[in-house]
């Protein structure tokens, strides 16, 4: 298939320094799907593997909150070797959950399986975060979601400054709600 050349919007590029974070391009692709493709990725995620199709309505919806609101995922890499690791970024997915989180930038993150336990993921959700703060001011409210068995994401969201403020449902699922607001921990 032939693919128009578009003109992509500006994503911030993110150097911290292990990682480095850029904008989804086509190329990512395959990379993504074999990351959403790993069921210990989605154990707590979805609960199931994604479809190739699945991950490119994903892609297209990263690429596509830059575009519409200015914000939205970063592809994560290893800064040395260029290695895909994950991805991290803020959202607004006007998710129908209770309580409503409408509105409020939306944190989230997911690593690669051989990059979990290397404190990648709090390094990259640092990053992201203080893009955000500069992007939409220390004040603002931003939330995430996480699955009350996903022990790893919990204390990477207490690490960078989330506080649990309570249970939500999302797809008749128990979900735990964490919020934050202002500058994020120190390391």
């Amino acid at each position: 298939m032939r693919h128009l050349p578009s003109a992509m919007p500006a994503v911030p590029a993110i150097d911290t320094e292990r990682l480095s974070l850029r904008g989804h391009t086509l190329d990512d692709f395959e990379a993504v799907a074999d990351l959403w493709s790993d069921p210990e990725v989605t154990r707590y995620i979805g609960g199931r593997p994604q479809t190739r199709e699945e991950v490119w309505t994903r892609l297209l919806r990263y690429i596509g909150h830059w575009s519409l609101l200015g914000f939205g995922y970063w592809v994560v890499r290893e800064r040395g070797s260029a290695r895909f690791i994950g991805e991290v970024g803020l959202a607004e997915y006007r998710r129908e959950i209770d309580p409503s989180i409408e509105g409020a930038p939306e944190a989230g993150w997911v690593m690669a399986a051989a990059a979990r336990g290397k404190g990648y993921a709090t390094e990259a959700v640092r990053a992201a975060l203080a893009w955000g703060e500069s992007a939409f001011g220390p004040a603002q409210r931003i939330v995430c979601i996480i699955d009350p068995g996903n022990l790893a994401s919990i204390r990477v969201a207490e690490k960078v400054g989330f506080a649990l403020v309570g249970e939500a449902s999302y797809r008749h699922e128990p979900s735990l709600l964490f919020e934050r607001r202002g500058l994020s921990p120190a390391a």
